[in-house]
């Protein structure tokens, strides 16, 4: 029989044991990831459907996690756009090249990723079935401001220099970007939910950049046209806001289900922020999971306690986990949150 804690959870269920899954719990930390990711490069493993949902499975089974997520990278739908993507090893993404004009966002494509990005329905296609009778399936994609970040600096960043500077001194230019990644970023959670995932979760990883008032000025529309194009469709979702505590009072009202937290702020606190009915989702610190066993087990403790108070609560790290955390060590992780919750 199928594990559907999580979408209960979602659904507003005091579910016990309280769920759990982990943001990139599929990756480098895994010593069976690290043996598939030795085949290739990451970009044709997110490319392969067979290797990718090879991937996605692996933490399903080793950790016994309540969901699994999809193993893709959220940059993968910018390609189609007209923009070069590769990793660099020791460096991360490099996208080339960067958007700063409006003619270079003028050149970018609307594409319908039914067609762009065939590999990603299809690992979801394989998944869907795999995991028939095991947990269900996250799809999600990056939200359209953290895209942004990552055409116009041209990989990561420390301080948004170049996305803020069009931002302010060209605002048409990056209300176009915006619109555009945001036209696409609708149609690329179309198809995955389309294709059978059962909730979605939208990543704004740089939102915590922006002051209150930048983002609800530029940004917060284009995210509130996604969830209300998604609307129609009977999948939970999730939005993710990293280093948004300023910005929850601002974003409650987004048309999903659940608000990821990251550990800077108490479940309790958070869940008063967005309304006291909301779903939470966090949020243990992952450099938390290098703790002794006993302090683990209380971090855990506290934060099961703090997220009482919200109408569901799904546990996540605050964040990714980290390559260089023990994989016994998440596992120890998912252990102590299901015995205790229950």
């Amino acid at each position: 029989m199928k594990n559907n804690r999580f979408l209960r959870a979602l659904a507003g269920e005091k579910v016990r044991p309280v769920p759990i899954w982990i943001m990139r719990q599929a990756g480098r930390y895994l010593p069976e990831y690290q043996k598939v990711r030795g085949k290739t490069d990451f970009l044709t493993l997110c490319k392969t459907p067979e290797l990718a949902a090879e991937v996605t499975i692996q933490p399903v089974d080793i950790l016994g996690v309540d969901a699994a997520i999809l193993f893709s990278d959220i940059l993968i739908p910018l390609e189609p756009m007209g923009i070069e993507l590769s990793f660099k090893e020791g460096h991360g993404p490099v996208l080339e090249p960067p958007i700063r004009s409006r003619t270079e966002v003028e050149r970018l494509v609307v594409h319908d990723p039914n067609e762009t990005c065939k590999f990603v329905r299809r690992t979801i296609e394989i998944l869907v079935a795999a995991l028939a009778n095991k947990v269900p399936l996250i799809g999600f994609s990056g939200a359209p401001f953290t895209l942004a970040t990552y055409m116009v600096e041209g990989g990561s960043s420390r301080n948004f220099l170049n996305t803020k500077r069009m931002m302010y001194e060209e605002p048409i230019t990056f209300g176009q970007l915006m619109t555009k990644l945001t036209d696409v970023t609708i149609r690329y959670l179309q198809m995955q939910i389309e294709a059978g995932v059962e909730a979605i979760q939208l990543f704004d990883t740089w939102a915590g950049a922006l002051s209150v008032t930048d983002y609800t000025t530029h940004v917060l529309p284009h995210v509130e046209r996604i969830f209300n194009a998604l609307s129609h469709y009977n999948v939970p979702k999730i939005f993710f806001a990293f280093g948004g505590c300023h910005l929850l009072s601002s974003i409650k009202d987004l048309e999903c289900q659940c608000f990821g937290i990251d550990w800077r702020t108490p479940l309790d606190v958070a869940s008063q922020l967005l309304g006291g009915d909301k779903v939470i989702q966090g949020n243990l610190d992952p450099i938390a999971l290098f703790l002794p066993e006993a302090q683990l087990r209380k971090e855990v403790d506290r934060i099961l306690t703090e997220g009482r108070c919200a109408r569901g609560h799904v546990f996540n790290l605050g964040h990714g986990v980290l390559p260089q955390i023990p994989p016994e060590k998440v596992k120890l992780l998912v252990e102590l949150v299901h015995e205790i919750s229950s």
